[in-house]
């Protein structure tokens, strides 16, 4: 412990920086800049001292380069290991009986990073590669303790199936059509599920771009009888949907973009029927807010597509290049959509793609789910979203328990 106070094992180190952290104001400061806060790390120089003599008279030790290497190693580690800032759901689910973790998480393809580094020019390089990345990924999902992970942007899969088996994880992959390398996987806890099916969409069969989405059934261990400390088959198998999908980006493209969410749905709902009516929970990369046409559709069921703009139906933010600001446009109502009548104007093809009929206007599906932000504040919305089916007394909160 040479160059540390004797008290202080790595361990309490960080504690000890947390609570330095915590008390101060951090309302207006954001979690990259203070995971970027190198004077909020401190390390106080161990003083060698004999019994009798007060820690004032003695000198400080002096370090050798072996261990100011080692306290560079332990400030980058403590600095890593800030936590994120969590915003729960005001919705009470203390008394749901069963109860698991889904995690949503687009991790950021490789390939995608490496060839826009436009987008990330302010992000060291070290940062990005995938050697390092990896490792940190695997930390940060396992904080969560979950129980089913959905994740986008997966163009290293056998790196991370080989990271998460040592965590017990059990997955499956499917990658985007096309010239992209990253696609979407599906991740459980093998001792809390079996896999009974796997499927997936591939939207280009459909016109609909290179995207793709996957639809598990998963089913719920056999129990434990607390009476013999023997795991049991359950009379009533308790088994899910879970869907898993990556939007097409492209803002102008909503006709695309609802075409896909409304293909996902329609797939779910008829796997859920296959195997008995089971609940079905949703999860992805959206490309799309909460407050969007598209979002109110999944969680309401319905749409007419000529209340909104195509370009706008997804409420994204748009980057401008030079000023690098972000600027919303949101479709908040059917009033301000109508204000131009040409903006709302759909060709008899896109019609075509978003609601999956040559006479309608409308889009439509037979889901009916309730939205994860449920109960939180407007101000915490992102853009990626996670929904489950309520039909079947199916609730989910933002830190995704879930109940049947």
């Amino acid at each position: 412990m040479s160059g540390y106070e004797r008290k202080n094992t790595t361990a309490n180190s960080i504690t000890i920086t947390k609570r330095k952290r915590n008390s101060i104001s951090e309302q207006s400061e954001n979690v990259y800049e203070k995971s970027n806060r190198k004077e909020s790390i401190t390390l106080k120089p161990h003083r060698s001292f004999t019994p009798g003599f007060s820690q004032r008279d003695c000198k400080p030790v002096r370090h050798s380069k072996s261990s100011l290497r080692r306290r560079r190693r332990t400030k980058e580690k403590i600095s890593s290991s800030v936590e994120r800032e969590w915003v729960f759901s005001a919705n009470n689910f203390e008394n749901l009986a069963d109860k698991l973790v889904l995690v949503s998480y687009n991790l950021l393809g490789v390939d995608n990073a490496s060839n826009h580094m436009d987008l990330y020019y302010n992000v060291p390089r070290k940062h990005l590669e995938w050697s390092r990345r990896k490792h940190l990924i695997c930390k940060e999902i396992s904080r969560y303790n979950a129980s089913i992970l959905c994740l986008q942007e997966v163009d290293r899969f056998d790196d991370l199936d080989v990271l998460l088996k040592n965590r017990g994880f059990r997955g499956v992959h499917k990658s985007r059509t096309g010239e992209a390398s990253d696609g979407c996987a599906i991740f459980w806890k093998e001792n809390l599920f079996e896999l009974l099916d796997h499927q997936h969409i591939e939207f280009d069969k459909f016109g609909m771009r290179n995207n793709v989405a996957q639809l598990c059934v998963l089913e719920m261990n056999c129990e434990e009888d607390p009476k013999s400390k023997l795991r049991v088959r359950s009379s009533d198998p308790r088994r899910l949907v879970v869907g898993n999908i990556h939007v097409l980006f492209n803002p102008k493209r909503g006709d695309i973009k609802l075409g896909q969410v409304r293909l996902f749905l329609e797939k779910a709902y008829k796997l859920s029927q296959e195997w008995g009516n089971i609940p079905v929970a949703i999860a992805g990369d959206l490309n799309s807010t909460p407050q969007s046409a598209i979002y109110d559709f999944i969680a309401s069921a319905d749409l007419d597509t000529q209340l909104h703009d195509r370009r706008q139906i997804s409420g994204q933010t748009e980057v401008e290049p030079k000023e690098r600001s972000f600027r919303n446009h949101y479709a908040f109502s059917a009033s301000a959509s109508i204000s131009g009548s040409l903006l709302n104007e759909w060709s008899q093809e896109e019609l075509q793609l978003a609601t999956g009929g040559q006479e309608t206007t409308h889009v439509q599906h037979q889901l009916k789910l309730n939205s994860a932000y449920s109960g939180v504040p407007v101000s915490v919305f992102v853009s990626c979203s996670r929904l489950v089916d309520a039909s079947k007394r199916v609730e989910i909160c933002l830190t995704g328990k879930l109940s049947s």
